[in-house]
């Protein structure tokens, strides 16, 4: 029972952090998109920390697509870990569940 609560806490925290990268994610894809609309000469301000500093489109547009890729990636694994984490959370409720109806008395 405290595995199954470790793995259903687990799969909650892994869930969070999914969800956080995946509004990250929609985040970079609409700068991407505003980006597209600009020409190469167009100002761009880039937040560094509580800064703006001034930087170039295709500069931009390339670190915001390595950001993308990233979150892609990261996203993906963590689909991965929950998918696997669900797997294992089915199976100790099965488990558990047998094992209490081997310890309760039948009617």
């Amino acid at each position: 029972l405290l595995r199954l609560q470790q793995q259903q806490q687990t799969l909650q925290a892994v869930l969070t952090q999914k969800q956080q990268l995946e509004l990250e994610l929609t985040e970079v894809e609409q700068a991407l998109s505003e980006l597209e609309k600009m020409t190469d000469d167009a100002i761009i301000y880039k937040s560094i920390g509580s800064l703006l500093v001034k930087s170039e489109r295709p500069k931009v547009t390339s670190d915001l697509n390595e950001r993308k890729d990233l979150l892609n990636m990261r996203i993906n694994v963590l689909g991965k870990q929950e998918e696997r984490l669900r797997s294992q959370i089915k199976d100790l409720q099965t488990k558990l569940q047998s094992d209490l109806r081997t310890l309760s008395p039948p009617s």
